[in-house]
């Protein structure tokens, strides 16, 4: 059983539907905050629109490797762009609707859908081929070091061969009673290693040969009497930064670990329906509430919290410089500065819920809305 996401409607339904059903009665406290006038010191300039299809129910990231940027829409449609100039270097229209989308290494490109399948394309975008995987794709694969990974909504991650689409493993943990609907993504530790979070709070580092555990470990524990009140998904993608790898989860925690061995180095109690951003400085997510809050990342230190964006369901973060970056449901991109979450940037999109982490694809940063556009923006002072 999976309980979905509810990212587009900011009022009571919004969170509460993860804890409770919806009531016809308004809670004030989910009210999202209005947007406040400030004075911009960071520029950011609109260099192009593209547009890839709508979301539907499904949650959408674009990839950027180098100066090309990767996108695709639940309609099948999948699209490598120029990041310099907003054009199509290829588009093509798939038979079967996505679910997930899209992962690639510049070469090659790698969707999912509701159906369990795997479609790659090559470096022009003509089909190279298809595979199964047993559920329905729910993240952006995950293409290179000879691989495409996909994890389905129970929690299984399944390795392909990249040239033949052979199965090469299959790992997967205990599976819970009930998970979000949310883009669990993965991240390569090098040539070794997938880090990937769990259901259930799980955290691990996967062996890219054989499929076994290098390391497991707990990001945090489900807590409660209910299966509602012990959803303890990590969400997002972890983290990596040099040897030290950053989760989050739903009611639970957000910590950071020895990539190597799995070694907790310090957590923090939390929850995040959506997922961090990590770097050199700081750890950055935003709350149930849509607080952002930045942490030292070498020993987890409180640096600040900014409460301007509550209850906007702001996205997956991005740290861009000196900014951390989120969408929210209205559209808008907003620029935090690192240092103390005061509002240094905005600009609007389509209107849009953005959930999807921005991208930085060369000089260009990239974010994809609910509705299917693909917005370039050149940040600047």
């Amino acid at each position: 059983m999976t309980l979905l996401k509810r990212y587009a409607v900011p009022l009571a339904c919004a969170m509460t539907v993860l804890l409770a059903a919806c009531s016809s009665t308004k809670d004030d406290r989910r009210e999202p905050v209005p947007l406040v006038d400030f004075k911009p010191v960071l520029n950011v300039n609109q260099a192009w629109k593209a547009s890839v299809g709508k979301a539907g129910r499904y949650l959408f990231s674009p990839v950027a490797v180098g100066d090309y940027v990767f996108a695709a829409g639940a309609n099948g449609s999948v699209a490598k762009i120029d990041a310099k100039t907003g054009q199509d270097v290829w588009r093509v229209k798939l038979k079967d609707d996505l679910s997930a989308g899209v992962g690639s290494d510049g070469n090659l490109t790698a969707v999912g859908g509701l159906k369990g399948q795997v479609d790659v394309l090559g470096p022009d975008g003509k089909l190279l081929w298809t595979a199964a995987a047993p559920g329905e794709i729910v993240s952006p694969p995950l293409v290179g070091n000879d691989l495409v990974i996909v994890r389905t909504i129970d929690g299984k991650v399944i390795a392909f061969n990249s040239q033949t689409g052979e199965q090469k493993w299959v790992f997967q943990l205990r599976a819970v009673p009930l998970n979000l609907r949310t883009s669990a993504g993965m991240t390569f530790a090098g040539n070794q290693a997938v880090l990937a979070g769990f259901p259930g709070g799980a955290f691990a580092a996967v062996n890219l040969q054989t499929g076994d555990a290098y390391w497991q470990a707990p990001v945090s524990y489900p807590k409660g009497v209910t299966e509602v009140e012990r959803i303890n998904d990590v969400t997002g993608a972890p983290g990596l930064v040099g040897a030290q790898t950053c989760a989050v989860t739903f009611q639970g925690r957000i910590g950071c670990f020895d990539a190597n061995s799995g070694q907790s180095i310090w957590d923090k109690s939390f929850s995040s329906d959506s997922g961090l951003a990590q770097s050199e400085q700081l750890v950055a997510a935003g709350d149930d509430w849509s607080v952002i809050n930045a942490f030292r990342a070498s020993d987890g230190s409180p640096l600040w919290k900014s409460d301007v964006l509550k209850n906007r369901s702001v996205s997956v973060p991005f740290i861009l410089g000196r900014a951390v970056v989120v969408g929210d449901y209205k559209g808008f991109v907003h620029f935090l500065n690192t240092e103390n979450g005061q509002m240094i940037g905005r600009t609007p999109t389509d209107g849009s819920a953005i959930t999807a982490a921005p991208v930085l694809a060369g000089d260009t940063l990239v974010v994809q809305t609910h509705d299917g556009d693909i917005y370039g923006f050149r940040p600047s002072n």
